[in-house]
């Protein structure tokens, strides 16, 4: 028996996604603002300040809820679609940008899964929406995109968003990966989190990929994507304020350019 609202859902396309959720009478699924797509006729929409959980209660509650999201990166509001006609009715709402949606079943999942600022797309109502901070100072002062996560919480269903292919990795108890911290979608509660130094002159200064890296160790679910929201939109701006094609090709530059025709 679930306490969160039950969804079922479908999921279309395949680099731009979008999820459709079939709601029965007077179920509700809550959404961030922007990314609803369509709907049936009989749902009701409604503006809840803070996360729309079914725990809040007063208002105290609901700012203390408004004010984590926000720390997060998200809309102070959410919008809660709810089915007010007889007959099941059907919501959807699409991906920002491409990549993939996934689907977490908190229940099967330990109730609690820590994900990417940003990443969450609409749950069942009763899905609670708060912060994760770091315990650890290294942490807390180096780990830029990891530092402040979104933890998910309830017995509901709910659906993040990643960029590019999404890999599901399910560590044994102590194994031990290193990745980009922007590349972390969503672990669950049981994965240890810590941001550890590169070392080496060369590699912090030559490297490329940044001075830090993530450590997750198991037990648990990790979800990595491939591209980083961050990553491309470094990428886009780069090239769109560049004036030409330098950057592209790398160490060949001016030359790439001169070679394809772009070098007047």
């Amino acid at each position: 028996m679930r306490n969160n609202h039950e969804i079922d859902y479908r999921i279309f396309g395949e680099e731009m996604q979008y999820v459709e959720i079939e709601l029965d009478p007077q179920e509700t699924a809550i959404a961030e603002p922007g990314s609803f797509m369509m709907m049936d006729d009989g749902i009701q929409m409604d503006t809840l300040f803070g996360d729309g959980s079914q725990q809040q209660g007063g208002l105290l509650n609901k700012l203390f809820s408004a004010g984590k999201r926000m720390l997060v990166g998200e809309n102070l509001f959410v919008t809660a679609y709810t089915n007010i006609a007889y007959g099941k009715k059907r919501v959807s709402f699409a991906s920002p940008y491409p990549g993939k949606i996934i689907p977490l079943d908190l229940q099967l999942l330990g109730n609690r899964v820590i994900c990417q600022k940003d990443a969450f797309l609409c749950a069942a109502k009763g899905v609670s929406i708060g912060i994760e901070f770091s315990k650890k100072l290294g942490t807390g002062l180096f780990g830029g995109e990891g530092f402040i996560m979104e933890k998910l919480e309830g017995d509901g269903m709910a659906f993040v968003h990643a960029g590019g292919h999404v890999l599901r990795r399910e560590l044994a108890p102590g194994e031990l990966i290193k990745i980009d911290t922007g590349c972390i979608v969503a672990f669950t509660s049981g994965v240890n989190y810590d941001i550890q130094f590169v070392g080496g002159i060369k590699n912090s200064l030559f490297g490329g990929e940044g001075v830090f890296y993530a450590t997750l160790q198991g037990p648990g679910s990790v979800w990595i994507q491939t591209l980083p929201i961050s990553r491309l939109a470094g990428r886009i701006l780069r090239y769109g304020s560049s004036g030409s094609r330098k950057e592209e090709g790398s160490i060949l530059g001016g030359l790439g350019n001169l070679l394809d025709g772009d070098g007047y």
